[in-house]
């Protein structure tokens, strides 16, 4: 029978009598299952993982379980070829191993889950592994799953096949970068704000606090087409995503630029290194600049994460310096612009110099009298020193 996502989380397996099995008791196999013959039967470790927990007193959160395992079935091993093992990803903090067999268990075909956790902390970081009997279940869950709502919360499954191969989505991802995002968007939402204009659009992701998983106001959506993630870029710009406009900027593009991961390039000089944690500090250096962008193009690339005040691209040096209005805005787009394609080239990002007490001292007097010319003076030597080898 065809699994149905839609019909909220099915309850763990029940033993005799509909009453829940006692703790180790080995439950009957699901009814899609043959019943094997008692002297073929397995020791109960190797047919059954943990048994589902007992309900915990309201308010406490059950201690998540490592691995969970449905029954075996008595069918002939799939080939070694056969892929059936689905990734489920985008998975919020408290879905464990219980949760996502409660979402599968009614397809009558799941076998196993395994989320991947921190080995350090013991966190879950937010995806994991589902088997299933056959590769033919697995392709049927995937089929049906893949998009719809999760059960009891407004997150859509996000499922692929756990192994490379020609069914897997090696597509270019497009990704642009949200802002201005209120307090209850969550992912669903803003990727069905996009996706009904365009069809392209695979995912969403809301980045949230690891602390408080409270929203940090901003996210990223991906495409699967240039020419929509272009579109959207301008004509979802200020548009309404629940009680805000938007503000819509860019994002690096790994699957396109190369970037492999955001490294801050290192400072070789003491000046640099205390930039790094100065809190006063919002100019970002950027390095291997495209030598046709303008300073009015740099400057919208960056205006997404914050105040700009000030844009500086030294003449004849392949580099320029972004300064904001604040230390959070700067911190932002230093960690979300790393790699970025700007123009047609991918930028360094690291922390421009910050001024010295006089520096910014005729900064702040020369911005009073509205000449800004404190500014130039102050960071004149460090337009020089940065822009070579760039």
């Amino acid at each position: 029978s065809q699994p149905q996502p839609g019909m909220g989380a099915p309850m763990p397996p029940q033993g005799a009598g509909g009453q829940p099995p006692h703790w180790g008791a080995i439950p009957p196999p699901m009814p899609h299952y043959a019943q094997p013959p008692p002297q073929q039967q397995p020791p109960p470790q190797a047919m059954w993982g943990q048994p589902p927990p007992q309900a915990a007193p309201y308010g406490q959160v059950p201690a998540p379980q490592q691995y969970y395992a449905a029954p075996q079935a008595p069918a002939a091993p799939a080939a070694s070829d056969e892929v059936r093992t689905l990734w489920i990803g985008d998975l919020q903090y408290w879905m464990d191993e219980n949760y996502i067999y409660s979402c599968f268990a009614n397809t009558g075909e799941f076998q196993s889950v395994k989320l991947i956790r921190d080995k350090q902390t013991g966190q879950l970081q937010g995806y994991g592994f589902v088997e299933f009997a056959s590769h033919a279940a697995a392709e049927r869950v995937l089929q049906t799953f893949n998009g719809q709502m999760m059960p009891n919360v407004e997150l859509a499954y996000r499922l692929n096949w756990a192994s490379a191969g020609e069914k897997r989505d090696d597509t270019p991802d497009y990704t642009i970068f949200v802002g201005d995002l209120a307090a209850d968007v969550t992912d669903y939402m803003l990727q069905e704000t996009f996706r009904v204009h365009y069809p392209s659009v695979k995912g969403a992701k809301v980045v949230t606090d690891k602390m408080t998983m409270r929203s940090k106001g901003y996210g990223f959506v991906k495409f699967g087409d240039p020419t929509e993630q272009a579109r959207a870029m301008t004509e979802m710009n200020g548009m309404p995503c629940s009680s805000r406009p938007m503000r819509i900027g860019p994002a690096a593009n790994r699957k396109t630029t190369g970037v492999q991961e955001r490294v801050p390039i290192p400072n070789t000089n003491t000046q640099g290194a205390q930039s790094d944690n100065d809190p006063n500090n919002t100019t970002i250096f950027v390095g291997g600049l495209d030598p046709n962008v303008t300073e009015d193009a740099l400057k919208q690339v960056f205006a997404p994460y914050g105040e700009v005040v000030h844009v500086k691209i030294p003449v004849g040096k392949r580099c320029g310096f972004v300064q904001y209005a604040n230390r959070p805005s700067a911190e932002q787009a230093l960690q979300l612009l790393q790699g970025t394609l700007v123009g047609g080239q991918n930028v360094r990002l690291s922390w421009g110099r910050s001024p010295s007490n006089k520096q910014t001292q005729q900064w702040g007097a020369g911005a009073a009298a509205g000449a800004g010319g404190g500014y130039y003076a102050g960071y004149g030597q460090g337009y020089e020193a940065y822009g070579q080898g760039y």
